[in-house]
């Protein structure tokens, strides 16, 4: 009993504060929405710093929000499972502008977010998103489609903590076909950021989006995405490593510059080096967007060691969005690269280099270091 009393005053301690105003018909004003009773999460972590507990499955009961000043620390072995009777869209971690979140996980021992259901599927719950103070040719204050979370600045390399060995399973809900999570969705996020080590699983929309900002990552493995795999735009300027895609709906790369104004700086400057992409062999994974979709102006793109497992362009072009000048103007490369369909269509595109690759390590294989996230 005294146990327990402890464990409710910790609670009431983290979800209330009292008012600081003479005035005692002035309501108390919650500290904290944040909750985490009997290993359910959901709320606002207002401020100071949250850990949880690796040895605890939780249950994510709506959306969870670092806030400005906060801080979450998810240790290595930690699971999060979704609640499996609420509406999905209403489940999601998101990391506002200034605050921090640490997942710590190690090979072998990754966190886990995933859904409840007895039965799993694309699309169970949101995702994770991450917003920062970086670049973004869509404004300095832009918002995030979902979540209504404000994002974006003058700070390319600032810091949203870091994320290591996450697996992140069953996510994009969405509210309309133009309104969706990605598996995690990151927001002018700045090259202050560690990310390496992530693998999404089944994700309805996008596995991973970068919205501007300059974070680099590496080890991505992205599996089964049911729009496009790996998403970039709005002048993102990062640098990702090791990417291994397979299972691709739509385009196994859609790189953009912004999808209002194609000339919009700063211009998207994406690199990338070591990549896998494999279309799948069920046949509802369709590559319908090809191997990289270079479209909304598509801004610079470099490729480096890109390997392509049946798809047979190369390349596809949005027309009338200024794509094709930019491949003329050689802003859009790829040096050493390895097609297993004949006949590739490189849509005029430069190809250099070597005519075999590695991709993300093993070609058309899983790479050796994804063993250490599933």
């Amino acid at each position: 009993m005294k146990k327990s009393i402890l464990a409710l005053s910790a609670i009431i301690a983290l979800t209330f504060t009292s008012c600081d105003s003479d005035d005692d018909t002035t309501p108390v004003v919650p500290k904290s929405t944040f909750e985490l009773v009997a290993g359910n999460l959901k709320g606002d972590i207002t401020d100071g710093t949250v850990t949880l507990d690796p040895n605890e499955t939780y249950t994510l009961t709506g959306a969870l929000v670092v806030k400005s000043g906060a801080t979450l620390v998810i240790p290595a072995g930690t699971t999060i499972k979704t609640d499996a009777d609420l509406p999905s869209t209403s489940l999601y971690i998101a990391v506002e502008r200034d605050a921090t979140i640490n997942i710590n996980g190690v090979s072998g021992n990754p966190v886990v977010m995933t859904s409840g259901k007895a039965e799993p599927a694309q699309s169970d719950w949101g995702g994770l998103v991450v917003c920062g103070n970086g670049i973004a040719n869509t404004g300095a204050n832009g918002t995030t489609e979902v979540g209504g979370l404000s994002y974006g600045g003058t700070d390319n390399g600032d810091s949203s903590g870091k994320i290591n060995f996450l697996r992140i399973e069953y996510t994009g809900s969405k509210f309309s076909p133009e309104k969706e999570f990605n598996g995690v969705s990151f927001f002018a996020v700045g090259s202050g950021t560690e990310v390496s080590n992530i693998y999404t699983y089944e994700s309805g929309d996008d596995g991973i989006e970068f919205f501007g900002g300059a974070v680099n990552a590496s080890n991505l493995a992205i599996v089964n995405s049911y729009d496009d795999s790996l998403d970039f735009a709005d002048g993102f300027a990062g640098t990702l490593t090791n990417v291994y895609i397979s299972g691709v709906t739509k385009a196994g790369v859609e790189g953009s510059n912004n999808g209002s104004n194609d000339i919009a700086d700063p211009i998207t400057n994406a690199k990338i080096n070591n990549i896998s992409i494999v279309k799948g062999s069920d046949a509802k994974f369709t590559a319908s967007e090809q191997a990289i979709n270079f479209k909304e102006g598509g801004g610079k793109q470099a490729y480096t060691n890109l390997f392509v497992d049946g798809i047979a362009t190369a390349c596809k072009l949005d027309s009338g969005s200024g794509a094709t000048a930019r491949i003329a103007a050689g802003e859009f490369t790829v040096t050493d690269y390895q097609f297993t369909a004949t006949g590739a269509d490189l849509n005029g595109a430069t190809f250099s280099g070597a005519t075999t690759a590695t991709g993300a390590s093993n070609g058309a294989a899983e790479p050796t270091w994804l063993a250490g996230i599933k």
